[in-house]
């Protein structure tokens, strides 16, 4: 049996919410079905109180073994580096404090969330908590750790991001780990799984970007990259080849990706619904694309813009469907 404890450190708990939409099987399903069980879940679990704190210091200790921590939220360190800025209730202890303690004993370290993997939301703007994530500061090698840290079974900290993150690769990262598979990782330690994709894989608006009929404003249904500020072509994440619920991603639901999977998506230079531009040109081009090549074919694909997809690129719903073609 895999021992999994969940902590939920300076964030918004919406990592919780999301894994809680899990689909075919549930979230408990999912971990009951691995082998996997769940020691304490501060907004899911029954124990409070006295049992919580005394299985906290038990894992602590040692005397009970403890196979994957999962954090989810950010590290606030301040202030003056105390972590006192977020204290574990009736512990006396700052959470900063029991990050640190119970990692060290857990096999594995898994960061669920943007806030938990680089500090996201809770590190934006000034950051008057200094907040980190578990193994990055932004984009940056160490942040509550440092960056040569290992767990016990020898890897870093395991990266979901997301804001939320999906739960279908929080699901399929601890049943990996319980299977005691490597999870391979990214640059940025994301489980390759899903950050080899692109957001961009599977929109449904990518006949409107093959010929770059754009949106210009959230109620049109064209594509975003142009004027609204959607770098899907950038971001990592399977978003829209596994949506969520079956159903729901950012783009389908007619909002530009903002690759919150990404560290520092959270203080971008522009507005989340504007593309930022340089002569009229957006300045975040696709993933691997030259820009020159990229403002051949787009000036090829606008002379050549079907009238249907043209008009349909404004309207926010289908207003020209496919031409009817009779067989012969």
């Amino acid at each position: 049996m895999t021992t999994l404890l969940w902590l939920q450190a300076a964030g918004c708990g919406g990592c919780t919410m999301s894994l809680l939409c899990a689909e075919s099987p549930g979230a408990l399903e999912m971990l009951e079905d691995a082998g996997i069980r769940l020691l304490w879940h501060p907004a899911l679990s029954v124990e409070t109180g006295a049992e919580a704190r005394a299985l906290l210091e038990d894992l602590a200790a040692g005397r009970r073994s403890l196979d994957i921590l999962c954090v989810e939220g950010a590290i606030a360190r301040g202030p003056a580096g105390t972590g006192r800025f977020q204290m574990l209730s009736g512990t006396g202890r700052s959470m900063m404090d029991w990050v640190l303690r119970l990692a060290s004993r857990a096999r594995h370290v898994v960061a669920v969330g943007s806030c938990a993997a680089f500090g996201g939301v809770t590190a934006a703007g000034g950051n008057p908590s200094d907040a980190v994530g578990l193994q990055y500061d932004g984009a940056l090698s160490g942040g509550l750790f440092p960056a040569d840290w290992r767990s016990r079974a020898g890897d870093p900290v395991i990266n979901v991001a997301g804001c939320p993150t999906h739960p279908g690769w929080v699901t399929e990262t601890l049943v990996l780990l319980a299977a005691g598979e490597r999870v391979a990782l990214d640059g940025f330690a994301r489980p390759r799984f899903f950050a080899d994709h692109l957001v961009h894989h599977g929109c449904p608006k990518n006949e409107f970007y093959e010929y770059k009929a754009s949106a210009r404003t959230l109620s049109e249904i064209g594509c975003m990259m142009e004027n609204l500020g959607c770098i899907g072509t950038q971001a990592v994440g399977d978003c829209n080849i596994r949506p969520w619920n079956g159903e729901g991603s950012c783009t389908r639901g007619g909002y530009p990706c903002i690759n919150c999977t990404a560290p520092g998506f959270e203080d971008p230079t522009h507005a989340f619904v504007e593309t930022q531009k340089l002569a009229g040109i957006p300045v975040g081009l696709p993933t691997d694309m030259p820009k020159a090549w990229f403002m051949a074919l787009a000036s090829l694909s606008k002379a050549a813009t079907p009238d249907r997809i043209g008009k349909n690129a404004h309207a926010d719903r289908i207003v020209v469907p496919p031409t009817l073609r009779r067989p012969r």
